[in-house]
C-alpha cells in the first residue's frame, strides 16, 4: 500500500510557515452592522455601460488613468491602476527587492499586508516600532537601513488613525535618497486631503504613493487601487504587472466614480463620515468602559478599553449581537484596543446603545462571562 503524499512538502518553506493576513471577511461573523473593514456603510449606485466582455480589457484603461491623473494633479504616465493598493504593495517588492538579499522596512503597528507580501516573496522584514506618540522612530530607521530597498509608511496609519508628521516623512525620504524607495500608503487621504504628499513627487524621485477607491469612494468591492510615482517607476511596475489587472466592469465603474460628479459625491460622503466620527468619538469618551478614544484622520477610530476583560467583553458580546468590530489587541502597543469603522449615524447610535448597555451592568456581564 502506497503512503499518502503530503503536498505541503512541495511548497516553499516560507509559504508553509506563513501566517496569512486575516481580512475582515476571512474572520467572518454574522452581523447587521459591519464596523470592522473601514468600508462605507451604503452601497453606491452605478450601472455598467460597457458591453465588450468578449474582449480582453486594456491593461491600463485610458479613461481611468486620465481621470485619476486629473483628480490628483499629475500626468497620466505617473499613474498606475491595479487590483487594489494591495497589488501595488506586491509589485513594488517584485520590482525592487531580491529575495534572500534585500529587505523592506515598516513601522508597526500598521497595515498587515506589508509583512505578508514580503514573507511571500522571501524578502526580509525590518520592523521598527513607532514611538510613544505613534510617529516613526527616525533614529532607529537610520540605524537599520542596511540592505533596505523599500520602506512602507502608512499615513494616515491603519489601525491607529493618526497622520505621520510631514517633517518625519521628509526625514525618511532624505535618509532613503539614492538607496531605497519610500512608499507612502495614502489609502485614507481623502479624509484629510490637505496632507497628501503628491506635490512632493517632483522633489523625490524615489517617492511612491499608494491610493485606493475602497474607502472614501465607497468601492471596496471593486478592488481598484492606484500607484503614483515617477514615470520611470511606473514603467518598471508595468513590466511585472499582470496582463489584464482590471476587469472591464471594474474599469467602467472606476471611470464613472472619477467624473466630476463622482468626486463631488465622494467629498459629500467624507463630510458625512467625519461628522459621524466626531459624534462617536465624543460619545464613546464618556463611556465607563473606555479608557481613551484616540484622535483620527480617517473613517475609523481606535478605542482603548479600561482593561483586557472589558475589551474582550465588548468585542464578544457585540459580535454576538451582530455588531462586528476589529480586534487589535494583539498588535504591538495596542493592548485592550478595538478599531471601529465609522458607519451611518443610525449604526453609530446602535453601537453606542449596545456599549452603554454593557457599561451599565458590567459586574453582571463579568459574572456571566466567568460562569
Amino acid at each position: 500500500m502506497s503512503t499518502i503524499f503530503d503536498i505541503n512538502s512541495l511548497a516553499r518553506e516560507n509559504v508553509r510557515k506563513l501566517v496569512p493576513y486575516m481580512s475582515a471577511r476571512r474572520l467572518g461573523g454574522n452581523g447587521d452592522i459591519w464596523l470592522n473593514a473601514n468600508e462605507y456603510p451604503i452601497a453606491p449606485d452605478f450601472q455598467l455601460t460597457e458591453n465588450t466582455l468578449n474582449r480582453y480589457p486594456e491593461c491600463q484603461p485610458a479613461a481611468v488613468i486620465q481621470r485619476y491623473a486629473n483628480y490628483v494633479g499629475l500626468q497620466p504616465e505617473q499613474v498606475l491602476v491595479s487590483r487594489g493598493a494591495d497589488e501595488s504593495i506586491e509589485l513594488l517588492i517584485r520590482v525592487f527587492c531580491e529575495p534572500d538579499r534585500d529587505a523592506i522596512l515598516f513601522c508597526p503597528p500598521t497595515y498587515g499586508m506589508y509583512s505578508v507580501s514580503a514573507e511571500t516573496f522571501g524578502v526580509e522584514q525590518k520592523k521598527i516600532p513607532v514611538s510613544a506618540d505613534w510617529q516613526p522612530d527616525i533614529a532607529a530607521i537610520a540605524n537599520n537601513l542596511d540592505r533596505v530597498k523599500l520602506i512602507y509608511i502608512c499615513s494616515p496609519n491603519n489601525p491607529t488613525g493618526n497622520l505621520i508628521d510631514s517633517a518625519a516623512l521628509r526625514q525618511i525620504l532624505e535618509l532613503a535618497r539614492n538607496r531605497a524607495i519610500v512608499a507612502i500608503d495614502e489609502a485614507y487621504i481623502e479624509f484629510c486631503p490637505d496632507h497628501t504628499t503628491t506635490r512632493w513627487l517632483q522633489d523625490y524621485p524615489h517617492l511612491v504613493i499608494l491610493r485606493t477607491l475602497s474607502k472614501a469612494f465607497a468601492l471596496a468591492g471593486l478592488r481598484c487601487g492606484f500607484t503614483l510615482a515617477s514615470a520611470d517607476i511606473i514603467a518598471l511596475m508595468l513590466k511585472v504587472i499582470a496582463p489584464y489587472p482590471l476587469a472591464t466592469p471594474v474599469a467602467d465603474i472606476a471611470a464613472q466614480a472619477l467624473t466630476e460628479t463622482g468626486i463631488n459625491t465622494m467629498r459629500n460622503r467624507v463630510t458625512e463620515i467625519v461628522s459621524n466620527r466626531i459624534y462617536l468619538q465624543q460619545a464613546l469618551s464618556k463611556s465607563a468602559l473606555v479608557e481613551k478614544v484616540f484622535p483620527s484622520e480617517t473613517n475609523y477610530i481606535l478605542v482603548r478599553f479600561t482593561d483586557a476583560e472589558d475589551a474582550e467583553i465588548v468585542f464578544k458580546m457585540l459580535w454576538d449581537q451582530g455588531i462586528i468590530l476589529r480586534d487589535q489587541r494583539k498588535q504591538p502597543g495596542l493592548e485592550n484596543c478595538l478599531r471601529i469603522t465609522i458607519g451611518s449615524r443610525r449604526e453609530c447610535e446602535q453601537l453606542l446603545s449596545a456599549i452603554n448597555a454593557l457599561s451599565n451592568q458590567p459586574q453582571q456581564i463579568k459574572e456571566t462571562e466567568n460562569s
